[in-house]
């Protein structure tokens, strides 16, 4: 396992995950994707725009590190896409690629400063993971999404097994707030050979 992503995923804190980040940021893209094989970006993009048709939706980059996915979205022609991330130095390597509306430093963990019903779509890749946020998020990402909007997200299988994202989701779509569209398991880090979980829901 490369020693940085090994890292991330055995912080302590989020001190620590901060200074991991504000370390990687500048070689994050080649390490995760050249090396480790990440696909999460990927495969998040093209399960949204299988039922998001309209480019000039309004998409939430939820924990968009680098802009990995706003970079595949981009490749797609959608470009009204907001960017939050807990790690400014990764706010500033997404912010040179020029794909984003806006970028703001937020926390996935708490209240985040939109206003509900603000988003057509959100993407979440790569930021289920461990030590990083955990399933009690969803409810965050649901409220602010509009009736009808799309939650497509990946879950790494190590973070799936250990925290209950099976049974928030199923607490979720019994409160009627979302419903399933897909969920599967499939490659995450390639080079890696660990998976994910990848779901796309619509919001009531």
């Amino acid at each position: 396992m490369h020693p940085h992503v090994f890292n991330a995923l055995h912080t302590s804190d989020q001190k620590e995950l901060e200074e991991l980040y504000r370390v990687w940021a500048t070689n994050y893209d080649h390490d995760v994707v050249d090396v480790i094989g990440y696909v999460g970006h990927s495969i998040t993009t093209n399960l949204l725009v299988k039922y998001l048709h309209n480019t000039k939706a309004k998409i939430l980059d939820a924990g968009c590190g680098t802009g990995l996915a706003g970079e595949s979205l981009n490749k797609f022609f959608y470009n009204n896409i907001v960017g939050i991330d807990f790690s400014q130095p990764m706010l500033d390597q997404a912010s040179k690629k020029n794909i984003y509306k806006s970028l703001f430093q937020a926390d996935l963990t708490k209240t985040l400063e939109f206003e509900d019903n603000s988003f057509d779509a959100i993407v979440c890749a790569g930021t289920f993971t461990c030590g990083h946020v955990g399933p009690r998020a969803l409810f965050e990402l649901i409220r602010v999404s509009k009736a009808g909007g799309y939650i497509v997200f990946t879950v790494r299988e190590q973070e799936w097994d250990l925290l209950p994202y099976d049974k928030t989701i199923v607490e979720l779509e019994e409160k009627h707030l979302w419903h399933c569209l897909e969920r599967f398991s499939t490659e995450y880090n390639v080079a890696e050979e660990v998976n994910c979980e990848l779901c796309i829901y619509q919001v009531h």
